[in-house]
């Protein structure tokens, strides 16, 4: 009989089973299913957590939702088992687990549509913008700011409070912990001569991290403290960031994500030449309603 198993850790096994659906299914879509923060916490037990295993008659994994301590939930099913209720069903498993909102990643058609079944409206737009490199824009500090590159094992703690007080607002870098900065860090993607932060008389004021990752680089983070908001140092974070992916890593397109949400953000993107390439959508239930139906 087909069914949901619901767990707070996936064994070894389960891990490969997992990413093996996840990634027929980037394939099959283009797109990943799973967010970054979601691929991560296949690997290990996380406070929150939970996994959705759903399989067929003959115990074949065929779908995978993952449900986050916020009631965030990421769903996918197999693209050789799509249109036969699996996604109906986790959503289902997922909503009786506590989950309030659910990613459309890419606003794929199908997860648009169960969104639509499940009577849940879009409440934020996540924009995956793109630019050619290289970029002449030139990189213009403020007077008095240093510029250098992070130092494993001297700068984490400095970073993440940084990061906290640049990211107050945001419901997800705001609230990155040492483990979430030491996984990224562990990563085959990561080099620390591509993550730059900006001081000011020996106090870190800014960064711009960088990430290269299938040809493409990215405008991974970049954070500017309250206090040094408005002054150009994002933008020319922004520029330093985007020549070195260009004139080092050799990359000819650089993507990044921002929140439509934040128009100030995006102008100040549009004018470095940055246009939207996709977008990923998050649905919730109206605030009157339950979870979900």
């Amino acid at each position: 009989m087909d069914e949901v198993e619901v767990i707070s850790v996936l064994d070894a096994e389960q891990q490969v089973l997992v990413g093996a659906v996840l990634e027929r299914a980037a394939e099959a879509d283009g797109k990943a299913a799973v967010s970054e923060q979601g691929r991560l916490a296949l690997r290990g037990p996380r406070e929150g957590v939970r996994h959705l295993l759903r399989y067929d008659e003959e115990h074949r994994l065929v779908g995978y939702a993952q449900l986050d301590g916020e009631g965030t939930a990421e769903l996918v099913v197999d693209p050789a088992w799509r249109e036969a209720g699996h996604g109906r069903a986790l959503a289902v498993a997922a909503e009786v687990d506590g989950a309030r909102q659910v990613w459309a990643h890419g606003g794929h058609p199908a997860a648009r549509r169960l969104a639509e079944e499940f009577g849940l409206e879009l409440f934020r737009e996540l924009r995956q913008m793109r630019r050619s490199l290289p970029a002449d824009i030139e990189p213009v500090l403020p007077p008095g700011v240093t510029l250098r590159t992070f130092v494993p094992g001297q700068d984490e703690d400095a970073w993440l409070a940084l990061n906290a007080a640049a990211f107050a607002h945001h419901p997800e870098q705001g609230s990155w912990t040492r483990q979430d900065l030491a996984e990224r860090l562990a990563e085959p993607w990561f080099d620390p001569e591509g993550f730059f932060l900006a001081e000011r008389g020996g106090r870190l004021v800014g960064f711009h991290w960088t990430k290269t990752e299938g040809g493409l680089g990215e405008v991974y983070v970049v954070g500017v403290a309250p206090d040094e908001q408005g002054s150009g140092l994002g933008r020319a974070l922004t520029a330093v960031g985007l020549r070195y992916l260009a004139q080092v890593r050799g990359l000819d397109t650089v993507l990044l994500y921002v929140d439509a949400d934040n128009p100030a953000a995006v102008r100040v993107y549009e004018r470095l030449g940055f246009q939207v390439h996709e977008v990923d959508l998050m649905y919730r239930k109206p605030a009157s309603d339950s979870p979900l139906p």
